[in-house]
């Protein structure tokens, strides 16, 4: 059993007390909205960029090298909470792996969060104080933020928006140009989790092992990677339309072909039955910390050892090379010996899961 927000821990509680759902005063521009961003928002993310609460943040960037990563994501995912996560810490991690991917130092994010009228306050105190923690633990600022309240009806609890700036080093290059034929493929552990996690929630499922979101932030393993070899070619987090979309977008970006062992993914047994259950392809299943690495064949020994002392690469397995046939299109060679292929899926299997 999670244990109970304490509301009295908050700076200043009464306002926020007095009040304890949502309202559409609370997006006014007014007292209600002011007691809202000084008496929740600014305790758990405040710092000295967003404390100004100008309409900009104004960030001194001259001792951080040039080249700078830019990213924005929305996040709508339902339920709010769910096995291993919230919306909170999906969002932070979510724009800090977009940012990874780049090889970018995640640095700072803006935070949007759009309230429907009669949300809790205490779920709202439990998203946020998430939305914190995964700041710090990606050690990233937030400098500026916006606050939108809609009526009753239209807004599923809780929509965020947040954008993300992080610098990338001088030496590193990663870029879907930079693939080449005979490279390797390696995807950082098991698939699946995320999607299946939040489907267990909405079809009541049950399985030996709970299943639980792989939500988590990337850039410290990506650092780890690189620090073995900067010959990585290519990153994506395999998130909406999980590794099939990540290899389809790799694959077109770079006009060079791709084939993997199916047998080589891994698959958590609970996420397996679930997708069997379920009729769904895993590859296909939406993960919020795993990528898809791109990497020189020559040094693929290197950045795979690297990736295994990581946490979060401990079951990195390489499932598959860069080749010059088939330009755009992605083969998995199957275990009876044949091959299809992994075409982008037309729709979106699983709607809401970030």
């Amino acid at each position: 059993m999670k244990d109970q927000l304490n509301i009295s821990n908050w700076t200043c509680p009464l306002p926020l007390q007095n009040y304890p759902t949502i309202v559409m005063g609370h997006g006014s521009g007014g007292k209600m909205m002011s007691d809202l961003i000084h008496h929740m928002f600014l305790p758990l993310l405040g710092n000295e960029a967003l404390n100004q609460l100008g309409d900009a943040a104004v960030l001194e960037l001259d001792q951080y090298p040039t080249r700078v990563a830019f990213s924005t994501d929305s996040f709508v995912v339902n339920p709010l909470i769910f096995p291993g996560g919230n919306i909170g810490e999906l969002a932070v991690y979510g724009t800090v792996n977009d940012l990874a991917m780049t090889g970018a130092q995640p640095l700072f994010l803006s935070a949007g969060f759009i309230l429907e009228e009669g949300l809790p306050m205490e779920t709202l105190g439990e998203i946020t104080t998430a939305f914190s923690a995964a700041c710090q633990t990606a050690n990233v600022l937030v400098v500026t933020g916006d606050t939108k309240v809609v009526n009753k009806g239209h807004g599923d609890g809780l929509y965020i928006n947040t954008t993300g700036i992080g610098l990338i080093p001088a030496e590193v290059a990663i870029a879907p140009e930079n693939a080449q034929a005979g490279d390797v493929v390696i995807v950082s552990g098991t698939v699946g989790d995320h999607g299946m996690a939040i489907m267990s929630v909405r079809e009541g499922l049950e399985f030996e092992t709970r299943i639980v979101s792989d939500t988590s932030p990337l850039h410290e393993l990506v650092e780890t990677m690189l620090a073995a070899s900067l010959d990585i070619h290519c990153l994506r987090d395999a998130t909406r339309g999980g590794v099939a979309a990540a290899l389809n977008e790799l694959a077109k970006s770079s006009q060079l072909g791709i084939t993997f062992e199916e047998a080589k993914i891994p698959l958590r047994p609970a996420v397996k039955a679930a997708c069997e259950m379920l009729g769904m392809d895993p590859l296909y299943v939406a993960n919020e910390g795993k990528l898809v690495a791109i990497v020189k064949s020559q040094v693929a020994e290197e950045v795979l050892a690297a990736m295994h002392s990581h946490p979060l690469g401990r079951d990195a397995v390489l499932i598959g090379q860069v080749v010059s046939d088939h330009p755009g299109m992605v083969l998995a060679k199957t275990g009876i010996g044949g091959s299809r292929v992994v075409a982008l899926p037309v729709g979106e299997l699983l709607p809401r899961i970030c």
